[in-house]
């Protein structure tokens, strides 16, 4: 058993599912919320670690659906700044278990690092958001 840090958007079906997979495996999990936590550049890029700035961000953010945020060719810097001004913008879930970071939540990537049970490791998308949902929604959580 591990105790993780893990940054959410409250409400967020799939950061509830990944936490109760996690919680299943025998894992201690500090839920805190990720839209509300004051970021810093320094405080958000470990989480990213060596991964492509286009593996930063949640495909489901309002502004990426949009079309307002084209996040291709960002270098590190612009992406940072984007993420801290719309925290929407930061792929979920953030997560942290002593000076490990990590994003999103592939469960192959997950069983190897903390362990999940065999029928979680079988699940497979539960990074996009299964809503078909407007903006509005996905905001409501702010």
């Amino acid at each position: 058993m591990v105790h993780i840090i893990f940054y959410e958007k409250p409400g967020c079906i799939n950061n509830t599912k990944q936490k109760t997979l996690l919680v299943e495996a025998g894992h201690q999990v500090e839920a805190r919320n990720l839209l509300t936590t004051p970021w810093t550049a320094e405080g958000l890029r470990p989480f990213f670690g060596s991964l492509p700035v286009s593996e930063w961000f949640n495909l489901s953010a309002p502004a990426i659906k949009s079309g307002e945020v084209i996040f291709d060719n960002l270098d590190e810097i612009t992406a940072l700044e984007l993420m801290l001004a719309d925290p929407l913008l930061i792929r979920r879930p953030l997560m942290q278990v002593g000076d490990i970071f990590s994003v999103g939540f592939n469960p192959e990537k997950i069983d190897d690092w903390l362990g999940l049970t065999p029928i979680a490791k079988t699940i497979t998308n539960l990074e996009t958001c299964p809503r078909s949902h407007t903006e509005k929604t996905c905001q409501s959580s702010q």
